[in-house]
């Protein structure tokens, strides 16, 4: 009896990785399998439940870093990641106390922010993009290299 509660959990799981797609109940749809595998050979449901976390987990944490890394390995940056490492031009004073600031970007103007809060960066000056926050650019000055 307990290899159609097996059975029933392995498709529900498939079904919702298929679903979702995304890595999420593979793990543990393996898992399933195992425990109906050993439940046609013994009816201990200790064991099947034994058998289903142990592999899930390991499957879990030894699977995943290789898969995840095989299904990201071309993720191209798009829209606003693209811009994280670039450069730009300073349009407006950037003060993150009185709230001020612009940078242009590839021809398109953001409202900019300094990374660190005291930093005040004048209009021409060359910044880097470190991170985005909502949808004001979190930027710093471009160190010159000796």
């Amino acid at each position: 009896m307990n290899s159609t509660y097996w059975l029933i959990a392995l498709a529900v799981l498939l079904l919702i990785e298929i679903i979702t797609l995304g890595l999420t109940t593979i793990w543990f749809a393996g898992g399933a399998l195992t425990a109906f595998l050993v439940s046609l050979v013994t009816n201990n449901l200790v064991l099947e439940l034994i058998i289903f976390f142990v592999v899930s987990f390991l499957l879990l944490i030894y699977t995943r870093p290789i898969a995840a890394r095989f299904f990201n390995a071309k993720k191209i940056k798009t829209n606003y990641e693209s811009l994280i490492g670039r450069e730009g031009k300073v349009i407006e004073r950037i003060d993150n106390f009185n709230s001020s600031g612009q940078v242009v970007v590839g021809g398109q103007e953001w409202t900019a922010r300094a990374v660190d809060d005291r930093a005040i960066i004048e209009p021409e000056q060359k910044v880097i993009i470190r991170s985005i926050a909502g949808v004001k650019l979190m930027v710093e000055v471009e160190k010159e290299e000796i």
